[in-house]
């Protein structure tokens, strides 16, 4: 089945085709559906930024389409970014982003965090499915590794005693919220 994933960022377009590889989903980006725009994220929590996403991509294409929301909620920062982290400190870049969470997390005595995610498929027949990942851990007092994107530098899971941008690929996605939020659905989807 050819499903279009609305999304142009191709960090998260390899990482998704990376974990459904051996299904029979065939993950087109939204370019290869000739998808020029992305909607404006406006909900207030991961699901319904995915089902807003899914949605547009499904409606201008005219075939499924699935979408992720995804973001590191801290615990010291009461959740936040949570929802708002690709736009949180928005004129910085990601590794800015990351040095300044760690500088405000300073002196605090609670550097646990987690990452969400939540998947939506919508058909155009109107059904949906959709699933929930959640990745536990902590802030790192230092960026780390070269591997993966956004804020896995300082996202520390201490049972692994790494980064998450320490981590292999394979690594990554056997436990990372967004692997488990697209595993989640693909079971869904059978």
């Amino acid at each position: 089945m050819k499903i279009v994933l609305a999304s142009n960022n191709q960090d998260k377009l390899r990482e998704v085709r990376e974990i459904l590889s051996g299904t029979d989903f065939e993950i087109i980006s939204q370019k290869e559906a000739g998808i020029h725009t992305e909607p404006e994220e406006t909900g207030t929590t991961f699901e319904e930024n995915a089902r807003i996403k899914a949605k547009a991509a499904m409606l201008a294409s005219g075939l499924p389409a699935v979408s992720d929301d995804s973001g590191i909620c801290i615990n010291a920062l009461g959740s936040c970014p949570g929802v708002y982290s690709s736009r949180f400190l928005s004129d910085f870049s990601y590794p800015e982003k990351c040095e300044r969470i760690m500088k405000l997390l300073e002196g605090a005595t609670d550097r646990g965090a987690h990452y969400a995610a939540a998947a939506v498929i919508v058909f155009p027949d109107g059904r949906e499915l959709s699933a929930i990942g959640v990745c536990e851990g902590e802030i790192a007092f230092e960026a780390k590794g070269s591997g993966g994107f956004g804020y896995d530098p300082i996202f520390y899971l201490p049972e692994y005693g790494r980064t998450m941008a320490e981590m292999t690929e394979d690594e990554k996605n056997a436990i990372s919220h967004r692997g488990r939020a697209f595993r989640e659905l693909a079971k869904k989807l059978v």
